[in-house]
Formats: C-alpha cells, structure tokens, sequence
C-alpha cells in the first residue's frame, strides 16, 4: 500500500456497442482503456487504477454500474473534477456520480444485486438504428409462453446449463429474484418499433454469457424451438442439457447495481 492513496465511488453508464467490452485488452477499444486514458490526460499522471463492480462483454450496455478508484499521491477536487473528467470522456460514457471514500472497499467482492434487461422486437426488421439497443427476432414469438417460462426462472436453481463452459469447481446455485418478460416502457425513440419487448432479470453472481443463455433459451421457448417440458429441464442443473442459443450481445444491458449494507 502507498502512503498516500485516495478512494473513490463512481457511479457511470455507457453505450457498449463500439466496444470490446469493460476490461482493458491489447490493441482493443474497450471502456476501462477510455477511462484510464481520460484521466491520465485530466490528471497528467498515471497514478491510479480502477476496479470495476463487474465486468460486461463487447457490445454490451450500461445504464448504472460502480467503479472504484484508487488514486495515489494527491486527491481530487471534487469541485471541479466532476465536470472536467465527464468534458473529456467520449460521448458514450458518462460519469453520473462521485463519492469520496474513508477507506477501500473491494467492490468487486461488496454484496450487490444486478438488474439486467434484454430488449428485443419480432417480426418486421427494425430500423438500423435499433441495432446498439434492441435485438430483432424475425420468428414470431409466444410471449405468454415466454413469459410462463420466466416465470420459472426466478427462486433458486442450479444455473449450470447456463453457465457456459462451467467446470466441475464452478458455482452455480443462484438465487434469482426477478424474471420477467413485459412490454418495453422502460426505453423508446422515434425510430423503434411500435411494440417492443423487454426481458428483466435480478439476482446476485450471474456467470459470463448467464443473461444471454437465458433470452436464447426464452427465444427458443417462444419460437418452438424449445418445449415446455426441455425448457424445464435447463433449469435443473444435476441434468445436463445442452443450451446452444446465447442471444446477441447488443440486446444486453446492466440497468442497475444495488449496492447491500
């Protein structure tokens, strides 16, 4: 540990569709690398690091999530850091807020929920514009029956047929406190599509690609592809049953982190 090092809470959203997701990677665009390449230039150092609440995939949305920072040396001032860091920023990310912290807090390992949403249409093509947002399904869709098996979703199961690549160490009992499909109210613009859908999914651990194996398996439910009785049976971990659909990533957005006392 430094002698000197200051804590941070940032709350930020951020449009994923230009990028290869949170976490810096060689010689790809991702939001971690904007970030710390903005506050470089705003601080003229490179004294510090961020520690995200969670990690997204490319093309992957935010509307609320939590990074930490941890800067050496000297502290900001918040009078005017607020406005400077988000001047600099590009145009698809945004920092909402910032709390100074007494002391590191490891958000990584802080007890949350997370709120994700999946939007998707049917039917006719959506305008090119929907594309970083909602995902089109050409098939038309059951949504009762998709919404039945949301339904199911939700208490606790053994999510290993949606954990992908899960080996025999991974954890994959999971509580999930909210599973829903409804009409979209949460989200417009001139350009979607009179109806829209909207699949919301609360709970804490979700695994990598965990959303998007349950909107593919929900799609599949809902087009035929899947019946009731093999939809059932994902959710029952001591049987393997093999999910092949992971729905595209640009449907996905994390909504909300609640942070727990």
């Amino acid at each position: 540990m430094f002698k000197n090092e200051y804590y941070y809470l940032l709350k930020i959203q951020y449009l994923g569709f230009r990028y290869h997701g949170w976490q810096k990677q060689p010689e790809l665009l991702t939001v971690e690398r904007m970030m710390q390449r903005t506050l470089k230039y705003v601080l003229n150092h490179g004294n510090f690091k961020f520690i995200a609440a969670g990690r997204t995939d490319a093309k992957v949305s935010v509307n609320e999530t939590y990074v930490e920072l941890i800067l050496r040396d000297e502290p900001l001032n918040l009078e005017t850091f607020f406005d400077l860091f988000n001047v600099n920023l590009p145009q698809d990310i945004r920092l909402l807020e910032i709390a100074e912290l007494e002391e590191q807090t490891n958000i990584i390992q802080a007890p949350k929920l997370k709120e994700y949403i999946y939007l998707f249409s049917f039917g006719s093509k959506n305008h090119p514009f929907c594309a970083p947002y909602m995902i089109n399904f050409r098939e038309d869709l059951d949504i009762p029956l998709m919404q039945e098996g949301a339904k199911l979703m939700e208490g606790s199961h053994d999510f290993r047929n949606y954990a992908y690549k899960a080996n025999p160490e991974t954890q994959t009992l999971m509580t999930v406190e909210k599973a829903v499909v409804e009409v979209n109210t949460l989200y417009s613009a001139s350009f979607f599509p009179d109806q829209s859908y909207v699949f919301r999914v609360v709970g804490e651990g979700f695994k990598r690609h965990q959303v998007r194996l349950m909107m593919g398996a929900l799609f599949d439910l809902g087009s035929g592809v899947l019946s009731m009785e093999d939809f059932k049976r994902s959710l029952d971990g001591s049987r393997e049953f093999k999910l092949t659909h992971i729905a595209q990533a640009s449907g996905l957005i994390l909504q909300s982190i609640f942070l727990k006392d």
